[in-house]
């Protein structure tokens, strides 16, 4: 057994690749100690159960993520320059993760929204949680981007929605094709939904 310090990382590490690849509900605790290299009482001594594991993933997942958005939307450039650097960085982690797996897994909070959004309440409750997150910073982005006159849309909460919205499927479409390309559409897509010219958000 890993040292008992790291045992609960090696856990969740293993969990999250695992979730990536297959989904939640196919993976038994089993297969997750033998991926972490853990006896399956090091997985009881942290989880009481597989659902509480899958929210501590969705947790560090997030953190992570969460800093990589704040990142890429930080206040440096204009606001839709920033808005188009987290579009880059999504797909430089999908082309990432293609080259370390082989293949597009996509977005594993959506994945895990997708899957277990009718089943696991706790999952679907948190999830709902982060996405408004995501929304709530990119309304600020937009809601700079129009005192600026550079958008006309009424409504940023709405449109800060629906951009998250038609990030996520895009995201969706990378994995279901095996193609980080299908995001190359997303900026256009954007601008047309925001009402802002071709030339805004340019490097």
């Amino acid at each position: 057994m890993g040292r008992t310090s790291d045992a609960r990382e090696r856990i969740l590490t293993a969990a999250r690749t695992l979730m990536l690849s297959r989904g939640y509900s196919a993976l038994g605790v089993a297969e997750i100690c033998a991926a972490a290299g853990v006896p399956k009482g090091s997985f009881y001594y942290f989880f009481a159960s597989k659902e509480e594991l899958a929210l501590a993933v969705v947790e560090e997942h997030w953190a992570g993520q969460r800093a990589e958005w704040t990142r890429a939307l930080a206040g440096d450039v204009p606001p839709l320059r920033r808005l188009r650097r987290l579009y880059e960085s999504t797909e430089a982690e999908l082309r990432a993760g293609r080259e370390s797996c082989g293949t597009v897994t996509g977005c594993l909070l959506g994945n895990l929204a997708l899957e277990l959004s009718t089943r696991t309440e706790s999952v679907r409750e948190r999830l709902r949680e982060i996405f408004d997150e995501q929304v709530a910073l990119v309304a600020e982005t937009v809601a700079e981007a129009r005192a600026r006159g550079e958008v006309t849309v009424a409504d940023t909460g709405a449109a800060a929605r629906a951009l998250v919205a038609q990030l996520e499927g895009r995201v969706l479409f990378a994995k279901l094709y095996d193609d980080p390309g299908r995001l190359d559409a997303l900026w256009a897509d954007s601008l047309a939904l925001l009402g802002a010219e071709e030339s805004q958000g340019a490097v």
